[in-house]
């Protein structure tokens, strides 16, 4: 068996017993990577020269890692090496581990399949046809196929969750301010979280232990208050979500939620549905917050300090305009506009402050769900497989984040856990939530769950499909 289908968790095991050196689990990586490289496009950069010795990580390329290549997906940063390593990278090399290789990322993150890269489209090694979600697809895809042994990814919507449940792995969002932003390209900043891709709960887990806990360069940033652990799953309370506010969700996903739910109940949990109204305007509520703060953080890029600058202008204000229409590519760009629209006078109270408020009010309501059940389960994606759209202005791309962004809205931890497959053998992903802060609890309650199903922990083999 090829090192590359080990767990990260049992590798560190090894690498510790002295049963297998960091070179030859890169070796084991780097054969693996040839395999399916062509096929499913996971890695925008891979290291050309030696790196460090430790257990290989794959990061998202809208996170730093210095001297290396962060592009964000965009042109307009396609030569932009990074003088710095995140908090999370760092935190990461401190234990042990090293970078390899910078994944494929919908443009600035913003997209829901990984065909807005500027370099390439990614695809999901359980169907080559079919896309590995995003924006943090290449990660997923990396790690389902074995290209990768655990990955870091960011979540401003569920860009770590959904891929995870597409491509079969377990996708780990912390709550806002568990994990330092420090070293993550801005896009929405108060939405926005670092977030773990890997193939079992304790690998994330594990991960999570290292690069959670409070940042001087990142003020939002705190430790994770100590929450009793249940000892297991009795007399767990587990909210359903009533997800009538949506008709698109197929039937094995609204199958696998409600055997989980039955199997839970069987194993003494306390099972109830639960009813959010509110949650069906949480799509729009995301997008006018998040289109807003990307028109302010992506104002940066403007062919002056760093990054694209275009070739031909006659002033200053033709090279900005020039820069930035050259630069940006289409979902970019409308997120800007939109943004740009939503802050303006004349629309700001009528949209933004509209927006902020609903914010609240969705916060408020899941806090209140949270003060009468310890867990929220919900379907992570409304569909086991997600075809390559011909049109990026699709209204159903969007609407398919109504499961993921309440989180994100209220800073809540989640996760998405593989549980089966579906009729024609995609993976179908569960999604967990629980209250602000309680991050360890939630991770030791899929932990659980996972053992129940027996584990997932399955290495795509790259069907063409």
């Amino acid at each position: 068996m090829g090192l590359f289908r080990k767990t990260a968790t049992e590798l560190i095991d090894m690498l510790g017993k002295k049963l297998c050196s960091p070179e030859e689990i890169l070796s084991s990586l780097k054969k693996r990577i040839a395999e399916t490289e062509p096929y499913t496009k996971a890695y925008i950069t891979l290291p050309e020269g030696p790196i460090a010795d430790g257990l290989p990580v794959a990061v998202k390329d809208n996170i730093a890692v210095r001297c290396q290549k962060m592009t964000c997906g965009s042109k307009m940063l396609a030569d932009y090496i990074s003088p710095y390593d995140a908090t999370a990278v760092r935190k990461m090399a401190e234990n042990g581990m090293t970078v390899y290789g910078k994944t494929n990322m919908d443009e600035f993150a913003m997209g829901s399949t990984c065909q807005n890269s500027y370099f390439q489209t990614t695809c999901n090694p359980w169907g080559t046809s079919f896309s590995p979600g995003g924006s943090s697809g290449g990660s997923a895809a990396a790690v389902a196929c074995g290209s990768a042994i655990i990955a870091l990814g960011s979540d401003t919507g569920g860009s770590v969750r959904q891929p995870a449940a597409l491509c079969g792995c377990v996708g780990f969002k912390p709550s806002y301010g568990a994990v330092s932003r420090y070293g993550l390209t801005a896009f929405a900043s108060s939405l926005e979280q670092i977030g773990i891709i890997s193939r079992t709960v304790a690998d994330s887990s594990m991960l999570m232990d290292i690069i959670s806990g409070k940042d001087t360069h990142d003020a939002t940033t705190c430790e994770l208050p100590l929450y009793e652990i249940p000892a297991g799953l009795n007399g767990l309370r587990i909210g359903v979500l009533d997800t009538s506010f949506s008709r698109s969700v197929e039937a094995d996903i609204a199958q696998a939620v409600s055997d989980l739910a039955k199997l839970l109940e069987k194993n003494g949990a306390v099972v109830s549905t639960i009813s959010i109204p509110e949650l069906k305007y949480s799509v729009n509520t995301y997008y006018i917050i998040s289109s807003a703060e990307a028109s302010s953080n992506l104002s940066r890029f403007d062919g002056v300090r760093y990054g694209h600058r275009a070739a031909e202008y006659s002033d200053i204000e033709e090279m900005y305009e020039r820069t930035r229409s050259e630069g940006f590519g289409k979902e970019v760009k409308r997120r800007i506009m939109l943004g740009s629209f939503v802050l303006s006078e004349g629309y700001y109270d009528s949209y933004y402050m509209k927006a902020m408020s609903t914010r609240k009010l969705i916060s408020r309501k899941l806090d209140e769900c949270f003060a009468n059940c310890d867990v929220i389960i919900s379907p992570v994606y409304p569909v086991s497989r997600l075809g390559f759209s011909n049109s990026s202005l699709s209204r159903s791309l969007y609407d398919a984040d109504m499961f993921t962004v309440p989180a994100n809205l209220a800073g809540l931890p989640a996760i998405s856990l593989p549980v089966s497959l579906s009729a024609d053998g995609m993976p179908v992903g569960i999604q967990l939530m629980s209250a602000r802060y309680t991050d360890h609890r939630l991770l030791r309650i899929a932990g659980y769950i996972e053992k129940m199903y027996g584990g997932f922990n399955r290495i795509a083999e790259v069907k063409c499909r």
